[in-house]
């Protein structure tokens, strides 16, 4: 790879789209320039509705370096317990396609543009500049991983299924795969990417440019599929657990510490339990508002206790819960039983015992989103049942949980508590992925 290549990211979806274009922007088939407010609606026959014309889509290109638009009503956070929507300004071209009963805006840009926005979107631009660095080389290899597999799944004409479902098993994973018209999309599903609205300083700029093209691979040459969360609770999690079953040598079990190597199997029940009603020591396990501050952007730092938290349900408001989120009538839930945890003591499958059905459910995220009316931090959790109330069912659940996130590769708090601690970004790389090593591809 010679140069830079450009990436397409989806902004949001909706049957109206509105965007503002401060400067010119070109639309090609017509050959006229365009600026000021602009409306796109979904027509009746399934089209983009824009100017009083139908287009199959619009494309619109800047006309001068620097040019960027604004986007009304863009939603960050879906589904997560922050959620809520902004107006945020984007550099590059904008298209608008139609996906199914709704329009998507995609915005197109250079893929170092990207990343100088998603280390401002994920964390705060004043982090530690070995930090950023470390975070523009995992967002880059992550990013250009996913297109290669896109390109590589449909090249081959593999049916890939993100799923599997029987009548007493559902076991699910969310991948960037959910993608078909455009690269990743904007929000937490694949990597925050928030534009221009969140301040870049020029540290962020300079850990983007001082790390231009360079990448994580793996011992055959291939990109890395550097993932990252915001606290793994004390031990890496691994791929198979959150996604397909595929095994990364890059990704394994190990302590977020000094000592990678000094953790329990907390496969194992026990373990897991000690593990996560304990508080043991590890580079995430950290109160310093001050590294904290650099991790967590505004809304973030709305989410106290993340290394440790406790949830808890009344009977009614859990059966309900379930009842909602997942769509299947268990009636009263008389238990949640663990059926597999992954090198992190996170759920891997866990069996809702209700009084109508029982079921098991996965992977991490889907046992997440089934017990919380957004995400739950994590699916390392222990669930205690209270006494059984008078119709024989426990009275309520208290969920005690650790680590935020899917816990695969960087663990975002420790590699900020590393980088304060004076680890160069090289060094916080090889302890997140050991047996990987660094590639500059352009």
């Amino acid at each position: 790879m010679e140069r830079q290549p450009d990436i397409n990211v989806g902004i949001l979806s909706a049957t109206e789209i509105r965007v503002s274009l401060p400067a010119p922007y070109h639309h090609e088939p017509t050959h006229t320039s365009v600026r000021g407010p602009q409306t796109f609606s979904l027509s009746p026959d399934g089209k983009v509705a824009w100017q009083g014309m139908e287009h199959d889509e619009v494309l619109l290109t800047p006309t001068a370096e620097g040019t960027s638009f604004e986007v009304y009503d863009v939603t960050i956070g879906v589904n997560f317990h922050w959620e809520r929507r902004e107006t945020q300004r984007f550099a590059g071209a904008l298209k608008i396609i139609v996906e199914g009963d709704k329009l998507t805006l995609v915005n197109i840009l250079p893929v170092e543009d990207y990343l100088k926005s998603v280390i401002s979107s994920e964390m705060s631009a004043t982090a530690s500049a070995e930090f950023l660095k470390a975070h523009a080389v995992i967002s880059r290899s992550w990013l250009l991983a996913q297109i290669d597999k896109n390109k590589r799944i449909a090249d081959s004409g593999e049916n890939y299924s993100s799923m599997t479902v029987n009548d007493n098993e559902i076991i699910r994973w969310y991948d960037r795969e959910d993608h078909v018209n455009f690269d990743v999309c904007a929000d937490d599903h694949c990597q925050r990417y928030q534009g221009t609205t969140r301040q870049t300083t020029a540290t962020v700029k300079e850990a983007v440019e001082a790390t231009r093209g360079l990448v994580l691979i793996d011992r055959d040459g291939h990109l890395c599929d550097a993932r990252f969360s915001k606290s793994c609770g004390g031990v890496f999690e691994q791929f198979e657990a959150c996604w397909e079953p595929r095994h990364f040598h890059y990704l394994e079990a190990a302590r977020d510490g000094a000592d990678r190597s000094n953790f329990p199997d907390l496969t194992i029940e026990e373990n897991a339990r000690e593990w996560i009603l304990g508080s043991p020591d590890a580079y995430c396990n950290t109160t310093d508002a001050e590294i904290l501050g650099q991790v967590l952007n505004n809304y973030d730092q709305e989410t106290h206790d993340f290394y440790r938290w406790t949830v808890r349900y009344t009977q009614d408001e859990l059966s309900a819960l379930i009842a909602s989120r997942s769509g299947i009538d268990f009636g009263l839930i008389k238990a949640l039983e663990p059926v597999e945890r992954g090198t992190s003591g996170r759920l891997v499958r866990l069996r809702i015992v209700g009084t109508k059905r029982t079921m098991i459910i996965g992977k991490e995220l889907e046992i997440r989103r089934t017990l919380s009316t957004s995400h739950l931090y994590s699916s390392a959790f222990i669930a205690e049942a209270a006494e059984d109330d008078s119709r024989g069912v426990p009275s309520a659940f208290t969920l005690h949980g650790a680590g935020w996130g899917h816990g695969v590769g960087l663990c975002q708090i420790g590699a900020a508590v590393m980088g304060a601690n004076g680890a160069t970004f090289d060094q916080i790389l090889m302890h997140y992925f050991a047996g990987a090593s660094l590639k500059t591809l352009y």
